[in-house]
């Protein structure tokens, strides 16, 4: 068997700890406000800042709340462009230990995983019962987290949302990785976090299944064969290592390198891509969905 590794320390439990890092996520606003400043004594907009900078204007608001990590060259471009002085490019440095810091925001068992995703430059996720982490809006992400058995403290919830928020760096980054997901059919007809929250995320995902170098395939329902009975998994290749596999379910974890299983996992993800909606045919459906509501 090759390596098998799961969550907690017995190797199967997966405890929520309340872990400290108020000085990362302190650092990461106060660095969101500085920038929210210098654009608004610029007179600019969110809007014009993305435009200028090569964001989207969700993604400025997200930095400027300290909800997402800024990159270096949305920090060197924002400095050159609001007249900063140096103040935000000095800050570049700063920014990287606190990621590598930031990585504990994520519950240990399944920390393996997460420095294995940031790395990858292929990622495909077979999910079947919530829509994926990379694709969740931060309202989806905080109603799941807020319905976990036993509760959460709010703390704990915010710790959670803002690493799940800053998971998905890797969509934004060039040169892109290959990704692609599918999920069942029946995720999306359930609405977590209630009607606003669910439109918002079906949105989300139409948005991410028209970037180019990203595909996202709906399994339907009324498939007479299901080639991912056995439950969700992620195959996961990390810069210059084998792929890997994750799995999840109730409170284990599995991270997966032994290549047969891996090997094995690969072909189900196959046959799940050819029994699912073609790309174009899964976001029409996604519209249909958000034109009923």
């Amino acid at each position: 068997m090759g390596d098998v590794r799961r969550g907690g320390a017995s190797g199967e439990a997966r405890p929520e700890s309340a872990e400290d890092l108020t000085e990362v996520s302190d650092f990461f606003r106060a660095l969101g406000k500085q920038i929210k400043l210098l654009r608004e004594r610029a007179g600019m907009t969110q809007k014009e800042l993305a435009g200028h900078v090569g964001y989207t204007e969700a993604l400025i608001g997200a930095v400027e709340r300290g909800k997402r990590t800024p990159q270096p060259e949305l920090l060197d471009a924002a400095d050159k462009l609001l007249d900063a002085g140096g103040l935000l490019s000095i800050a570049k440095e700063d920014v990287q230990r606190a990621k590598a810091k930031a990585r504990v925001r994520h519950p240990a068992w399944f920390r393996d995983y997460a420095g294995l995703e940031e790395e990858a430059i292929e990622l495909h996720d077979f999910s079947m019962v919530d829509v994926p982490g990379l694709l969740q809006t931060e309202a989806h992400a905080r109603a799941v987290f807020a319905m976990r058995q036993p509760l959460l403290t709010e703390e704990v919830i915010e710790m959670r949302v803002a690493a799940r928020m800053a998971r998905q760096e890797i969509l934004t980054r060039w040169p892109r990785a290959i990704f692609s997901w599918v999920i069942d059919e029946g995720v999306l007809h359930r609405p977590l976090g209630g009607a606003d929250v669910h439109a918002a995320q079906l949105r989300r995902l139409l948005e991410v299944g028209q970037t180019r170098g990203m595909v996202i395939q709906v399994l339907p329902l009324d498939r007479t064969e299901h080639a991912g009975m056995d439950g969700p998994f992620i195959l996961i290749t990390p810069k210059g290592r084998p792929q890997n596999a994750y799995i999840e379910v109730q409170t284990s974890s599995r991270l997966i390198s032994d290549q047969e299983e891996v090997r094995i996992l690969n072909a189900r993800y196959g046959t799940l891509r050819a029994q699912a909606h073609t790309p174009q045919e899964s976001l029409s459906l996604i519209e249909k969905m958000l034109g009923e509501r």
